[in-house]
């Protein structure tokens, strides 16, 4: 039997798995879902790679509290290479539970597709690996080494802390980071660059308090409407992000995002424009993107005729690679304070920063890779970019600069990871467990 027989015979087995593992409310937050749920998650990924040659398989407390399952498994040719297996095991709280068709942490299938929050991201590319390992069984061609978190989606750093802390226990020729996914369904490919971000909270203070708005609108500044008046300047009139300092020019290079697949992916209207004068894999992969992620001010019901004195703004500007986040973060800071009307009283604090990302192709790992991709899916892999921000990718770059790191998954745009109705097509468990089969098989080969 080959291994794409081996793997269709092991889907059953990976659809009960991934029922279990979604059942787990695994988000790393402790203020809102029980803690234990995190670690029931990890023991369950512990044990399952335990039963498959991970036999030193254990959890790792990081510095955020979160725990590690790492491990590693021995190949019997002394010589192979190393392969270090990624994902995480914690997930995005549900968001708005109304806004589920099916219940979230309740793996369900409708319209050939599996429902449920991690179904995809990234708890579908845990069951990837163990797919892959079981076809595989005894005939395992690279060492392998094993690391996955549970606090990715907290983003508070825990991994990023142990891999600087323990260099040598994750050390491997070739990373292979399963937390992106392909262009769409059946569309095999490698996310190659990521965005940056910098967050910051700007508050705008206009008066010691709340004013008639009749007796002294008119004169008196508004801090609500000075926010507003500073927002805008952070975009113009086409869409395009506007910082002061930043350069918003670049141009993608890679495979394109159609148009009109992005439209559908996004759930655009038809009457809707794209944003910016770029195309739009230059917008999303290649130039900066502010987002006003959330604003403190007066709410419609039960807000008085008044002139608000305080107002404040949540903002993300993803940065592409070439553009350090510092850079990123004093430019924005400066241009918020010289946007600022009317000398308003203007605070500017840093929430988050991370660092964009871009790797290098021209590896036997990423040779070995096209090949087992192209055998899987019938076609050739392409290279993308991901406007997301995987801030381990960096730590992994700096610490292990020899190594090749390959960003690949289950979570393509259909999957809606991050926003209710979450779900992965299983055609996509399946052929990536394939396409990871053979990418150790391929590299043990070229590395000979």
């Amino acid at each position: 039997m080959n291994l794409r027989e081996r793997i269709s015979d092991l889907m059953p087995q990976a659809r009960e798995e991934l029922t279990e593992l979604v059942a787990m409310q695994s988000v790393a937050d402790p203020r809102r879902y029980p803690p234990e749920e995190c670690h029931r998650a990890a023991e369950w990924v512990r044990a399952k790679f335990a039963q498959h040659g991970f036999t030193d398989a254990r959890l790792e407390e990081t510095s955020d509290g979160s725990h590690a399952v790492v491990g590693s498994r021995p190949s019997p040719n002394p010589h192979a290479p190393t392969v270090l297996l990624y994902a995480h095991y914690d997930v995005q709280p549900p968001l708005d539970d109304t806004a589920w068709e099916t219940p979230p942490f309740q793996l369900t299938e409708r319209n050939g597709r599996w429902y449920g929050r991690g179904t995809a991201d990234c708890k579908g590319n845990i069951l990837v690996h163990l797919t892959a390992l079981r076809a595989l069984g005894a005939e395992l061609p690279v060492h392998l080494k094993l690391v996955v978190e549970g606090s990715e989606e907290q983003g508070t750093g825990g991994l990023e802390g142990f891999v600087r802390e323990n260099a040598d226990l994750l050390r491997a020729d070739a990373i292979l980071v399963c937390d992106t996914g392909n262009a769409d369904v059946g569309l095999p490919a490698a996310t190659v660059s990521l965005r940056g971000l910098v967050n910051v909270v700007v508050t705008v203070v206009a008066l010691t308090s709340d004013l008639h708005s009749g007796m002294f609108g008119g004169a008196a500044p508004d801090a609500l409407a000075a926010l507003i008046a500073m927002l805008a300047t952070l975009r113009d009139a086409k869409g395009n992000t506007t910082v002061n300092g930043v350069d918003n020019t670049q141009t993608w290079t890679g495979e394109l995002y159609p148009p009109e697949q992005f439209r559908t992916d996004a759930g655009m209207l038809d009457t809707e424009s794209f944003l910016g004068d770029g195309t739009v894999s230059d917008m999303l992969w290649a130039r900066p993107a502010l987002t006003v992620l959330g604003i403190d001010c007066p709410p419609v019901v039960g807000s008085a005729a008044a002139i608000a004195p305080r107002a404040r703004a949540r903002l993300n500007l993803r940065i592409p690679p070439g553009l350090e986040p510092a850079q990123a973060q004093r430019a924005l800071i400066d241009h918020l304070h010289s946007a600022a009307p009317w000398g308003v009283a203007v605070d500017v604090e840093v929430e988050a920063s991370g660092a964009p990302y871009r790797t290098r192709t021209d590896g036997p790992a990423y040779r070995a890779l096209g090949s087992a991709m192209e055998e899987a899916y019938g076609r050739p892999m392409v290279m993308l970019g991901q406007g997301g921000s995987i801030p381990l990718c960096n730590v992994l770059a700096d610490t292990y600069p020899d190594a090749e790191i390959i960003l690949m998954g289950v979570e393509e745009p259909r999957a809606l990871i991050h926003a209710p109705n979450e779900s992965v097509d299983p055609s996509e468990i399946a052929a990536m467990s394939l396409v990871e089969a053979r990418f150790l098989q391929n590299y043990a080969s070229i590395r000979s």
